[in-house]
């Protein structure tokens, strides 16, 4: 089994639509009954909130739900679980390394890093430019790579 967190600032943006999209791939992939996913904020600002609607939106035009899905800080319990952290910016990126102990930092990756030839770019949050159907398309574009490394970590 492996466990699949997504992380960013508030988590009512990237990292619950990266939930939903990877679930999806995930359950295409006849891999639900191997690979967990969760989401969650490097903040406490938006603690309990629902995804926002931009993102509920985007989503909903790929026909699929963010129904259930609240927002929630990062905890001790979620490092420990996770086998994969991974967060949409560098500024996740440097929060997540100081919440992390250092035995689990390798656990702690870029979504972009994966993507040959864009290891440094980043999602940017839609909650600041409404651009949510750029993250949709950013996600589309690095989680598959993601569930092939998370499936081939499996065997």
């Amino acid at each position: 089994m492996q466990n699949v967190l997504f992380v960013c600032l508030g988590n009512i943006c990237r990292s619950p639509m990266a939930e939903v999209i990877f679930r999806h791939l995930v359950a295409e992939a006849g891999q639900a009954e191997k690979i967990n996913v969760d989401s969650v904020a490097t903040s406490s600002w938006e603690e309990g909130n629902p995804p926002h609607p931009g993102a509920v939106h985007m989503l909903a035009e790929h026909g699929l739900s963010a129904d259930g899905l609240h927002s929630r800080p990062i905890t001790a319990k979620d490092l420990a679980w996770a086998d994969w952290i991974i967060t949409m910016d560098r500024s996740n990126l440097a929060n997540l390394k100081q919440l992390t102990p250092a035995e689990d930092l390798s656990k702690v990756h870029m979504a972009y890093e994966i993507v040959p030839g864009k290891t440094g770019q980043e999602i940017p949050d839609p909650w600041y430019s409404h651009n949510f159907a750029l993250t949709y398309r950013q996600l589309s574009e690095v989680l598959p790579y993601w569930l092939d490394k998370v499936v081939a970590a499996n065997h």
